[in-house]
Order: C-alpha cells, then structure tokens, then sequence
C-alpha cells in the first residue's frame, strides 16, 4: 500500500498550526487581541483564547493586585530628609487594559513610581519630621494615596494603599523625639502622683474636720446634768462587779478629783 510522504508532514504541520492558534489565558491575566497593529477593546478572562496567528497576536496584561516596593528619602516641613521604606498596593483595572496598553504600555510600574514620588514629595513636605512617627503616618499615606488616584484612576490603574513601612529619621531628631516623649510621660507620671497627693489632702482635711465637728458637738452637749448622770450610771456599773474595789470620789463621780 503506497502511502504519500506529505501526509505525516502535513498533519504535523496542522497540529503545529492548532497549537500555534491559541492561547491561554490564566487567572488574574487578561487578554487582548491585537491585530495587524490594531488593539481590540475587548477583553479575554481566563481561559483559551483562539486567534489567527498571521495576523492577529494576543497581549496579556496582570489584572492581580500587586505591589511596588521603594526606599525613598522624602523631605519634611523644616527642611529635613526622611528615609522610609515604601509600599504600593494597586491594580490595573480588567476593563481599562486596552486602554492602558494604549496610553502608557505594560511597563506601568516605572510610571507608578515616579506618580508616587512627586505625591509623596508634595505631601511630606505639610508635615513635620516626628508627623511620620506618630499617629498622623495613617493620614499622610491616605494623602499620597489620594493624590495618586487623581492622576492614575483615569488612566485604569487603582491605588489600593500606601504603606510607610519603616521611618529612619536623622539620628539627632531621632534622640531628640526620644527625650521628647520621655519627658511627657516623666511629666504625665508626676501629675498622676500630684493627683494622688491632692486627693489624699483633701481626705486628711475632711478627716480632721468630721473630728474636729464631732469634738465640738460632743463638748456643746456635756452639761452638769448628764455629767451627773453619767457618774450614776459609773457606780451602778462598779457595783454590780463581784470583784474587791476601791474607789476614790468625792460622792458625785467615780473619779478621784482635785
């Protein structure tokens, strides 16, 4: 049985052109079908993505959030450099890829980077070195990150957070800031013990006073009646004890009186 030499070749060549005609798509990633130069508007979601490759190729473009990391000196209110470790936290938008690729190309980040830069820059400079150290650093990140979606959203790209990592300020403002706070809380000690000193005055004061008021009604009321009385309720008192006694009074107390 004759068997054509072209029929292996041929079928080799068919698979190899199927093959050669997909593509895949994989999650996170979108497609866009570029043909003969011209850039499709629609986007492919994961999956196979089928296309004549004569004329027509198929770019992919990250749709997952991800991250951008720099080591920035930015400048502060007084004139200072401030060294922080940054994150940025964004996504390209799956249905303003095209539009992307378009504008501004695959190499995106380099463009994200310098939109940081010049947000980060405009924003430091409102705030003052020790700002970055305390609990204004959440409010000057949701400022560059602000600043940045005004100039990013537009073109598809979504700012999800910007994170100051680490602050390495210069070492005198950083000691200085130490002493700083370590003399507010010497100071907010101190007041507390202050406070405890003034309160435990004013028991001693209130203390004294109930005393001083119980002596003097306690006076006010011994008149010679009840003193009398008083004597009288002593000696029947001592007289029903079983005990041997002696008792110096003058007939009027149990008391020996000059």
């Amino acid at each position: 049985m004759y068997t054509n030499p072209l029929y292996p070749s041929l079928a080799f060549a068919l698979i190899l052109s199927v093959f050669s005609s997909c593509t895949i798509v994989r999650p996170g990633e979108v497609g866009v079908k570029q043909k003969l130069g011209k850039l499709s508007n629609k986007t492919h979601s994961q999956g196979v993505v089928w296309f004549n490759p004569f004329l027509t190729k198929v770019i992919k473009a990250n749709v997952q959030l991800s991250d951008i990391e720099l080591s920035i000196s930015l400048p502060t209110k007084e004139g200072l450099s401030v060294v922080s470790q940054i994150s940025i936290l964004y996504r390209v938008n799956k249905d303003s890829v095209p539009m992307v690729i378009r504008n501004i190309g695959l190499e995106y980040e380099t463009i994200i980077s310098n939109v940081f830069r010049s947000a980060s820059a405009d924003v430091c400079s409102e705030y003052y070195a020790k700002d970055m150290h305390s609990g204004m650093r959440a409010e000057i990140e949701e400022a560059i990150k602000s600043k940045m979606s005004a100039t990013l959203s537009p073109q598809g790209i979504n700012v999800h957070a910007v994170l100051m990592k680490s602050i390495q300020l210069p070492a005198g403002l950083a000691n200085s800031i130490e002493q700083k706070l370590q003399a507010e809380q010497d100071a907010m000690r101190m007041e507390f013990v202050l406070r405890q000193e003034r309160l435990e005055a004013e028991r001693k004061i209130i203390e004294a006073t109930g005393t001083r008021d119980a002596q003097k009604i306690l006076s006010e009321g011994l008149t010679e009646n009840i003193i009398r009385l008083r004597g009288i309720e002593a000696f029947l008192e001592l007289s029903k004890s079983s005990n041997s006694k002696v008792i110096i009074t003058d007939g009027k107390a149990p008391l020996l009186l000059d």
